[in-house]
């Protein structure tokens, strides 16, 4: 037997499930980092598809790394220029970082630089995908002119009213969609070129 729905409105939210969403309320908070970090965030968030919001987020909510970096940079003193940066991250995000930097008396900035640091070897991943990528797109537009010249000939010898000449054509137009998505996202990753 299903139960009324009016029961299952009845069920109250936990002070538990209220505490989780309110971690994952968004807050604004700057850190100074080197323009490196910076750009290595919005490079590999660029990449993955993801917000640098989420990329933040996963970084510094990892908390057993967080405290091998605050052990390891005890001592380190960021000399290189620093930039401010302003990003939104979760509430949770923002009380770990405060939390650990708390306790090992350890800036934010450095944990946040030392936490981009990690990122470093994915960019370089992604930095030979991108050249991968690239000759790919290239075959993708050697097979493109092939089928465009299949279209002209079949055009040719069979007329625009064939099925055959058709089939062809819807064809093509799928292969020259994916070659502009395709285009499009090799575009999007040649940030990674220069990093």
């Amino acid at each position: 037997m299903v139960k009324p729905i009016k029961s299952l409105i009845d069920i109250e939210f936990s002070d538990e499930s209220t505490a989780d969403l309110r971690g994952r309320q968004s807050v604004r908070t700057t850190f100074r980092l080197s323009e490196r970090s910076i750009q290595a965030l919005r490079i590999l968030a660029s990449q993955l598809g993801i917000k640098q919001k989420s990329l933040f987020d996963h970084l510094i909510d990892d908390i057993q790394a967080l405290h091998v970096i605050a052990q390891a940079s005890e001592d380190i003193d960021l000399d290189e220029h620093r930039i401010p940066k302003t990003y939104v991250v979760s509430r949770k995000t923002l009380e770990n970082l405060e939390r650990v930097c708390s306790r090992f008396h350890t800036s934010r900035d450095v944990l946040v630089e030392f936490s981009i640091e990690r990122i470093l070897p994915l960019l370089s991943r992604e930095k030979e995908k991108h050249e991968k990528r690239k000759k790919v797109l290239q075959d993708l537009r050697r097979y493109q002119a092939l089928g465009n010249s299949l279209i002209e000939k079949a055009e040719a010898e069979l007329g625009q009213e064939d099925p055959v000449f058709d089939k062809i054509m819807t064809m093509m137009r799928y292969v020259n969609h994916t070659h502009a998505e395709v285009e499009d996202f090799v575009k999007r990753g040649e940030m990674v070129e220069d990093f």
